[in-house]
C-alpha cells in the first residue's frame, strides 16, 4: 500500500524541494500562494472519506497564472490538482499535489449567446449564476447536482456531472460543445469534435496538438470494437474515460473524451457549453408506493409521459429526516406509502405541465393497482417537496442513535428496467454485510444514492468494507451498470473499473492518461494506477482524537467533540450565495471562512499531524475569530454543524489562563459597564460622543475610527416602566425580559413591546433583578462565567419557572441563548429544560395570542424587513411573519444573511471591513433603495445599528411597529 506522506514541509519534488517551489510560484504570479500548514491542512479533504495534505495552494487571479503555475510545478516535478468547489465525493479533489483553486477568480461567465443556445465561461463559474443568467432568455444548463448554488462548471466538468435535470438535458458530458485546455508540458488548446476534413489538417499541422489528435485516432480503432462491446448502453455512466465520444458515430469529440477526466488529463481554463430551453411551467406529481422497490419497478413506466426530472426516496430516508428534525413539516405533503416517486413535468406555460401530469395519472388509473398520487398546485410545496430530496445526504449522515454513515457506494446505476431487481438484490446485499442506509436517488436514470454506515475505523471494519465493494461491483457489473452514476471514480472506486470494463480497456484507459499526461503529473493515483478505496482514510486505523473535557454537552454527538467535528462532510453548502451561513465567506470567499474550511481546520487541530499547536493554534484562532456565530450553519448545513459552539469552545481552551483581547473585555462585560454607565449616562455619552475624545475613547476599546460608539439612554427601561400605571393585578403574567440593549441603549423598544403585550390583556412584570443571558461572553469563550449567568437567571426566575409564567424576550440573540446555549451548557437541568419551553421570541408569543385592536394605520404599509440570523436559524420566522401579516404589512422579508454587525464584531477594528462587506451584499442597497416612507424592520439591536451607521435610516423593532410607534426616537 501507498504511504501518505503527512508533513510535505520538505517533500523534495525531481528538481528541488516544496520550499524553492513556493519562492517561484511567488515570484511567477499575481495570484495568492499558499504553502503554509494551515492552509494545506484546508484542503487536505473534500466531501469523499479521504484525506491527503496537498504541497501547497495556488489561487490564480488570471488565466495566465494557471500556465505560470503548472510551469513551475513542470519545472519542480511537482503534481498538480485542478480544484472547483471541492464537493467531489470520492477523493477527486486531494492529493499530494499543488492545488489550483480557481473558484475565488476565475468564475466569470465569458460570454451568453441566447441565440447561439451557448455560454462560454471560466471554470471556477457557480452554476447558479450561469443558470441565473441564461434563465433572463428561458434557458438553462441542463445539468444540475444538488450541490447547484456552490459547485463551479470546472468540478462539473471533471467529474462529468449530472442531477435531477439530466433526464431533460443529459449528463455534463453532453452539453460541452468546446474546451480550452491546458496539459501538463504547457501546451493549450481548443478541443472541440473536428469532421474527418478538419482532423487531417490538425494532424498535418504537427505539434503536440497534432500528436495528441493523432494518438487519439489510433487508440480509438484499435479499441473501437472493444469499446462498444463492453460500455454499458445506459442513460447513467460516469465510470471510466468517456472513450465512447472518440467513436466515429460519435463523432471523434475530443473535448467530451476529457469530460469526466477529473483532472488526471488536462487542466480546463474555459468552456463553451450548450444552453437549452427552460421549461416555464413546472409541475410536480408524487406517487406513493408500499415500498422503494415497487416504486422502482414503475420508474420506466412513467418514464414513457416524458418527465423532466424523475426521483425516487425510500421510507428509510423519510424516517430519518423525522429523527433529526429535518423538514418535519414538509414530509406529512407526501402521499401515502413507503416508497416514492416524485416525477416533475415541463411545458410552455403551467396549465401544459399540469396536463402532462393529468395525463399520466389517468395512464396510472387505467393500468390498475394505481399508487397514491398527490399533484401539486402550490409552488411553494413544490420547492419544499423537492428540499425533501434533495436533503438526502444531511438526513442520513448523522442520525441519533445511529453510526455515522459514509459515501463508498454511493452513486452506482443501472438499467431503468432492472432498477428495482438491483434495490432488492443490493438491499440483500447491505443485510448480508449487515450495513444500514437508505435508497434515493434519480430513478428516471436507474442511478441510486446511499450512504452507508461503514466501520472506517477498525482493521477489520476496513478490510469488511472492501470486500462490500468488491461484491458489490460484481451485483451491478451482472446488470448491465456502472459503478459509478453520478460521482466519479476519484479513489472511492477507481480501483473497482476492472470488475467493469476487464483488461484491455483498462489498458486504453492508461494509454489515454499517458497521451495527455506521459509524467502522471496530474491528479495521479485517480482514475488510472490507482490508490485503492481502503488507502488515504480520513479516518483509518490511525485515527485517535484525543478525548476532550468539553464546556458543552454535544448530546447529539454523544458528548465527543471529536464526533462532532466528523459532521461536517465537505459538500460545501457553506459556499452558497444566499441563505445566512456563511456571512465572512460571502465576504472573503476564502475556504478558511467557510463552515467546511473550520470544521476541517478543527479536525486538523485535533488529529495533530499537518496542524500543530493545538488549541493554541493561531490558524485556527484567525479562522474562527472572523466566525460571526449567526448560527446559519446550525439550520442550513444539512448536517447541522454548529460553528458558534465550536467556536466558544475553541475560545475558552485557547485563551484559558491567558491575556485575553481588549474586546473581551470591553464588550464581553458589556452588561456590567452598561449598568455602571447608567448611574451616569450623560457623562459616560460626552466621552464617547465628543469630537474631542470619542477618537480617544475608541482607540482604547479598539473599535474602528468609522464607527459611532451608542448612545447610553438617559434612563434606563426599568426606570421608566416602574412611573408606568401598573396593569389590572387580576390579568394573567408575563414577564418581559429587559436585555442589556433595549435596557441600557433602546428602553423605547421595551417600552413599546409592554404596551403592546397589555394591549392584548395581560400584566407586564420585570425579573425582580438585574439580569443578563450571556450572549456577548460566549463569542470570546468565557463560558465559566455565562454558565454563572445562566445559573443566577435559574434561581432568580424559579417562582415564574415554577409557576409556567411565559418570559418574553425582544433580542433574538438573547432569545436563542435558552433556546440553545443554556441546555447545552447545563445539560440535565430540569430546570433550564422548562425556563426553555417558557421563552418566546415577542412576536412569537404575540402570534400565539388572539388579535387585539388594529396595531394602528399600518395596512398595506410598506415595509423592508430584516430578520435576525438567530431568528432564522435557531428560533424560526412562523411567528415573526404570522404577526407581520397580521399587521398588513405590505413587507419585504430580505434574503439579507447577517447583518455583520454581530454584536462586537462589527465593531473592531479588524473585523470592521468584513462586517461592511456583509451588510453591503444584500441589507444595506435595499435600505438606501427604499423610500423614505417605508417601514425599515429589525428587531436585532446590531442589526439596527448596522442599518442606522451605515445609511442614516432609522429601523424600528416590530414590537414599535405594532405598538404605532413609527418614529425612533
Amino acid at each position: 500500500m501507498r504511504t501518505q506522506l503527512v508533513d510535505t514541509s520538505a517533500l523534495h519534488t525531481a528538481q528541488g524541494s516544496a520550499r524553492s517551489l513556493e519562492a517561484k510560484l511567488r515570484a511567477s504570479l499575481e495570484g495568492e500562494v499558499r504553502f503554509d500548514d494551515a492552509s494545506r491542512a484546508l484542503y487536505a479533504t473534500d466531501a469523499s472519506n479521504y484525506r491527503q495534505v496537498p504541497i501547497g495552494v495556488v489561487i490564480p487571479r488570471t488565466e495566465e497564472d494557471v500556465i505560470r503555475t503548472v510551469a513551475c510545478c513542470r519545472e519542480h516535478g511537482a503534481p498538480v490538482l485542478a480544484r472547483g468547489g471541492g464537493t467531489s465525493l470520492c477523493g477527486q479533489c486531494c492529493n499530494v499535489a499543488v492545488v489550483i483553486d480557481f473558484s475565488k477568480y476565475l468564475n466569470r461567465i465569458l460570454e451568453l449567446d441566447p441565440a447561439g443556445r451557448f455560454a462560454r465561461v471560466q471554470p471556477g463559474v457557480v452554476l447558479d449564476d450561469l443558470r441565473d443568467a441564461a434563465e433572463k432568455h428561458g434557458l438553462t444548463f441542463g445539468p444540475d447536482p444538488s450541490t447547484h448554488n456552490h459547485n463551479t462548471l470546472g468540478g462539473m466538468i471533471g467529474n462529468n456531472s449530472c442531477g435531477v435535470h439530466s433526464v431533460m438535458a443529459g449528463e455534463t458530458v453532453h452539453n460541452v460543445i468546446e474546451l480550452e485546455i491546458l496539459t501538463y508540458d504547457g501546451t493549450r488548446m481548443v478541443l472541440g469534435a473536428p469532421d474527418d476534413a478538419a482532423l487531417e489538417a490538425i494532424v498535418a499541422a504537427g505539434g503536440r496538438r497534432g500528436e495528441v489528435h493523432a494518438r487519439l485516432r489510433e487508440l480509438r480503432d484499435r479499441y473501437a470494437d472493444e469499446i462498444r462491446r463492453i460500455f454499458p448502453k445506459i442513460p447513467r455512466r460516469v465510470s471510466g474515460y468517456n472513450l465512447e465520444a472518440l467513436l466515429p458515430e460519435k463523432g471523434f469529440n475530443v473535448a467530451r473524451s476529457v469530460v469526466g477526466s477529473e483532472g488526471t488529463c488536462v487542466i480546463v481554463l474555459s468552456a463553451k457549453v450548450r444552453l437549452v430551453e427552460s421549461p416555464r411551467g413546472r409541475s410536480l406529481l408524487v406517487l406513493g408506493y408500499p415500498s422503494v422497490f415497487e416504486a422502482a419497478d414503475h420508474a420506466t413506466e412513467l418514464m414513457k409521459h416524458g418527465p423532466i426530472g424523475l426521483e425516487g426516496i425510500d421510507d428509510r430516508l423519510v424516517a430519518d429526516m423525522k429523527a433529526v428534525g429535518l423538514h418535519p413539516q414538509d414530509v406529512k405533503l407526501l402521499p401515502e406509502g413507503g416508497g416514492w416517486l416524485l416525477v416533475e413535468f415541463g411545458g410552455k406555460d403551467r396549465e401544459e405541465s399540469h396536463a402532462k401530469a393529468r395525463e399520466a395519472m389517468k395512464a396510472l388509473e387505467k393500468a390498475g393497482h394505481a399508487p397514491t398520487m398527490k399533484l401539486f398546485d402550490d409552488a411553494k410545496e413544490e420547492n419544499l417537496i423537492w428540499e425533501v430530496r434533495k436533503s438526502g445526504l444531511g438526513a442520513t449522515a448523522h442520525v441519533p442513535g445511529k453510526p455515522i454513515t459514509w459515501e463508498g457506494w454511493e452513486d452506482s446505476a443501472v438499467p431503468p428496467e432492472r432498477l428495482g431487481e438491483y434495490l432488492r438484490k443490493l438491499r440483500a446485499l447491505l443485510d448480508r454485510y449487515g450495513y444500514a442506509c437508505d435508497l434515493y436517488g434519480h430513478f428516471g436514470q436507474g442511478c441510486v444514492h446511499t450512504r452507508i454506515d461503514f466501520d472506517l475505523e477498525t482493521r477489520s471494519g476496513i478490510a469488511t468494507f472492501r470486500r462490500f465493494l468488491d461484491d458489490a461491483a460484481h451485483l451491478v457489473v451482472s446488470l448491465g451498470g456502472s459503478i459509478s452514476g453520478e460521482h466519479g471514480d476519484g479513489q472511492s472506486k477507481a480501483a473497482l473499473l476492472p470488475i467493469m470494463f476487464g483488461a484491455d480497456l483498462m489498458r486504453a484507459f492508461g494509454e489515454f492518461k499517458r497521451i495527455w499526461d506521459p509524467g502522471n503529473r496530474m491528479n495521479p493515483g485517480k482514475v488510472v494506477d490507482a490508490y485503492q478505496p481502503d488507502e488515504n482514510l480520513r479516518l483509518g486505523t490511525s485515527y485517535d482524537p484525543p478525548a476532550v473535557k468539553t464546556q458543552f454537552a454535544y448530546p447529539d454527538d454523544q458528548g465527543d467533540f471529536g464526533r462532532a467535528l466528523l459532521r461536517c462532510v465537505g459538500v460545501g453548502e457553506c459556499r452558497k450565495k444566499s441563505g445566512v451561513m456563511c456571512p465572512s465567506y460571502h465576504a472573503t470567499h476564502e475556504e478558511m471562512h467557510s463552515t467546511r474550511g473550520r470544521a476541517h481546520l478543527l479536525h486538523e487541530m485535533l488529529q495533530g499531524t499537518a496542524l500543530k499547536g493545538g488549541w493554541r493554534s493561531e490558524p485556527v484562532r484567525e479562522a474562527l475569530d472572523l466566525c460571526l456565530s449567526c448560527k446559519g450553519c446550525k439550520k442550513e448545513c444539512p448536517v447541522h454543524v454548529d460553528m458558534a459552539t465550536y467556536k466558544a469552545e475553541f475560545m475558552a481552551r485557547h485563551y484559558a489562563g491567558r491575556i485575553k483581547p481588549r474586546a473581551a473585555y470591553l464588550f464581553g462585560y458589556i452588561d456590567r459597564w452598561a449598568r455602571l454607565a447608567s448611574h451616569a449616562p450623560g457623562f459616560v455619552n460626552a466621552l464617547t460622543q465628543s469630537s474631542l475624545t470619542a477618537g480617544i475613547a475608541k482607540a482604547l476599546g479598539g473599535v474602528h475610527s468609522a464607527r459611532r460608539i451608542p448612545s447610553f439612554a438617559a434612563e434606563t427601561f426599568t426606570t421608566q416602566f416602574a412611573r408606568r400605571p401598573p396593569a389590572a393585578s387580576a390579568a394573567a403574567r408575563v414577564v418581559l425580559w429587559p436585555d442589556t440593549f433595549n435596557e441600557h441603549f433602546h428602553p423605547e423598544v421595551a417600552l413599546a413591546a409592554a404596551e403592546v403585550i397589555e394591549r392584548h390583556g395581560f400584566r407586564v412584570t420585570l425579573p425582580r433583578e438585574p439580569l443578563c443571558c450571556g450572549r456577548p461572553l460566549y463569542e470570546f469563550g468565557l463560558l465559566d462565567e455565562a454558565r454563572a449567568y445562566l445559573e443566577r437567571i435559574l434561581d432568580a426566575l424559579a417562582p415564574e419557572i415554577e409557576e409556567g409564567v411565559p418570559i418574553v424576550v425582544l433580542e433574538p440573540a438573547c432569545a436563542s441563548v435558552f433556546h440553545d446555549e443554556m441546555t447545552n451548557l447545563l445539560p440535565g437541568r430540569e430546570r433550564a429544560r422548562r425556563l426553555a419551553r417558557q421563552v418566546f421570541p415577542f412576536a412569537d408569543w404575540l402570534a400565539q395570542q388572539r388579535p387585539a385592536e388594529a396595531h394602528g394605520t399600518l395596512a398595506h404599509r410598506k415595509a423592508v424587513v430584516h430578520a435576525h440570523c438567530h431568528h432564522r436559524a435557531v428560533l424560526g420566522l412562523d411567528g415573526y411573519e404570522a404577526m407581520l401579516k397580521r399587521a398588513a404589512l405590505d413587507y419585504e422579508l430580505l434574503d439579507s444573511g447577517c447583518c455583520g454587525m454581530a454584536g462586537a464584531f462589527g465593531f473592531e477594528r479588524e473585523k470592521y471591513d468584513v462586517s461592511i462587506k456583509c451588510a453591503e451584499r444584500v441589507l444595506l442597497p435595499a435600505v438606501r433603495e427604499a423610500a423614505q416612507d417605508t417601514l425599515v424592520i429589525a428587531d436585532g439591536f446590531s442589526c439596527r445599528e448596522q442599518i442606522a451607521q451605515c445609511t442614516g435610516r432609522r429601523p424600528l423593532h416590530l414590537a414599535q411597529v405594532l405598538a404605532g410607534h413609527l418614529t425612533a426616537s
